[in-house]
């Protein structure tokens, strides 16, 4: 016969063991849903999705369809691509700049943009160095910046 200290060590016990099994099942089926989703979405489910674990891959396919592949959000998607391309251009990831270039042709990114906003990544680097490090002032930085763009604005008007 069990003990009431027993009682309360098996009723833990199996509570332990209905709260380990629950949120994997729950992973599995959110799983599952999310690549029947990218296999609707896409075609296949390409095997960058497979690197992440269980538990990541329905939160990752709702980040890049909220995000990347949503026509619903402020920036259209050729710019989205474009700045995926200058992103991936300086961390380097030679996978993102094969997809985001790609990608940012098919949503009708000329090659002259491609270079564009590559070469656009290349100058922001080439400055955050030089201004890093350098130790430029920040607070004198910013209120130079305003300065030259409150003479731009002064002379458009």
């Amino acid at each position: 016969m069990l003990t009431l200290k027993g009682k309360i060590g098996l009723v833990a016990l199996a509570a332990g063991a209905l709260l380990a099994i629950t949120p994997a099942q729950a992973e599995d089926a959110s799983a599952t849903a999310a690549y029947k989703d990218i296999q609707a979405t896409l075609g296949s489910v390409p095997d960058m999705f497979k690197t992440l674990p269980d538990v990541a891959v329905a939160g990752a396919w709702a980040e890049i369809k909220g995000v990347q592949l949503n026509p619903k959000t402020a920036l259209d998607g050729k710019t989205k691509e474009l700045l995926g391309l200058a992103v991936a251009a300086q961390i380097p990831c030679q996978y993102c700049i094969y997809f985001h270039t790609e990608a940012a042709k098919l949503n009708g990114a000329s090659d002259e943009e491609i270079k564009e906003a590559v070469a656009m990544a290349a100058i922001v680097r080439h400055w955050s160095t030089m201004l890093n490090g350098s130790q430029v002032d920040l607070a004198t930085f910013k209120k130079q910046t305003d300065d030259v763009f409150a003479a731009v604005k002064a002379k458009s008007q």
